[in-house]
């Protein structure tokens, strides 16, 4: 694998795996198609045009350490919730082999590179400035699809992850051997995840395992004519109906947002139990999987966002142990 790659700029990095999106493309049939790359984070999606004017969402796994089969998983999930009454979503759409995963090998990271194609979406993201109304509909979808899901297996050429550690299953860059932080950081993150995998525990042992979305926030979910779309099924995994809430959670600024959201969900089904204690926990450990991530993504833009990032979790960390030990 080439490490050289990835210290290169974003722009070199984007054109290199719109190349790859092109080889991925052939497999669907699609030759004379425009490509323009609409997000380049944790992974690569595209925006595809056809000359008639069909539009498709390519999305190609860059930073995911998702194996095919959690691809495969991803895919079994997403038919799923898009056949329950109320959910929209895109769908996945097989390739000339009859495969919805398409693999390429990226010939300038030495990687493999696993690509889905999906029906394209119409609208807007939104984002980080949601309305009531798209506040509520979230909560009520998120409740729909819970309700919907608990029977909910997959088939046995795919597998998922479960969450019941405070880094659902990705490497540990915080407390390993890997770790950069300082001993004050250390000490404090260990203290701080010790609280919050007792809690997750004691959610785990009162609540059985479904899977869940597990990144339901507002640039996963696009807005169109009145209607919520939900998208970025790539983190989903068996966990609690709870960890999907603290995510949506974790990502708005108000109360009255919360509240909004809770209204939803209580507008189909009963809201999940917890302590303000254990909701507490699981958005701190949100908090702690993205600063995770800051310490092992290839992207570069990210990678700036860390002091900044560390010297602010520090803070929620000193706070939620302050509040703890009372």
């Amino acid at each position: 694998m080439s490490s050289d790659f990835f210290d290169s700029t974003s722009e070199h990095q984007i054109e290199s795996f719109t190349k790859s999106a092109g080889e991925i493309l052939v497999e669907y049939g699609l030759h004379d198609v425009e490509i323009s790359c609409i997000n380049y984070e944790f992974n690569a999606t595209f925006e595809v045009v056809t000359g008639n004017g069909d539009k498709y969402a390519l999305r190609i796994n860059v930073n995911s350490t998702r194996t095919p089969d959690n691809m495969q998983a991803e895919i079994e999930f997403v038919n799923f919730v898009s056949r329950i009454p109320g959910l929209k979503t895109p769908r996945p759409i097989a390739n000339n082999n009859n495969r919805y995963i398409t693999s390429v090998l990226h010939a300038d990271s030495g990687r493999s590179l696993h690509g889905i194609l999906y029906t394209w979406l119409e609208g807007e993201e939104i984002g980080d400035e949601p309305t009531h109304e798209q506040l509520v509909t979230l909560g009520a979808a998120m409740a729909l699809m819970h309700q919907s899901s608990r029977e909910f297996k997959l088939s046995e050429k795919a597998e998922l992850p479960t969450f019941s550690d405070w880094l659902w299953g990705t490497e540990d860059f915080l407390l390993s051997s890997k770790s950069l932080l300082t001993k004050e950081q250390f000490t404090a993150i260990k203290s701080a995840i010790h609280i919050i995998e007792a809690d997750t525990r004691d959610l785990f042992a009162a609540n059985p395992t479904q899977v869940i979305h597990g990144d339901l926030h507002g640039w996963n979910l696009m807005w169109h004519e009145g209607e919520l779309f939900i998208f970025d099924f790539d983190d989903c995994g068996y966990g609690i109906p709870h960890q999907d809430l603290a995510i949506t959670l974790y990502y708005l600024d108000t109360p009255e947002q919360d509240a909004a959201v809770i209204e939803g969900y209580r507008s189909v089904c009963e809201l999940p139990t917890y302590t303000k204690a254990q909701m507490g926990s699981l958005l701190l450990q949100r908090r702690l999987v993205l600063l995770n991530y800051l310490y092992e993504t290839k992207n570069p833009e990210h990678k700036e966002m860390l002091p900044a990032y560390l010297e602010k979790s520090m803070e929620r960390v000193s706070g939620f142990l302050t509040d703890v030990r009372g």
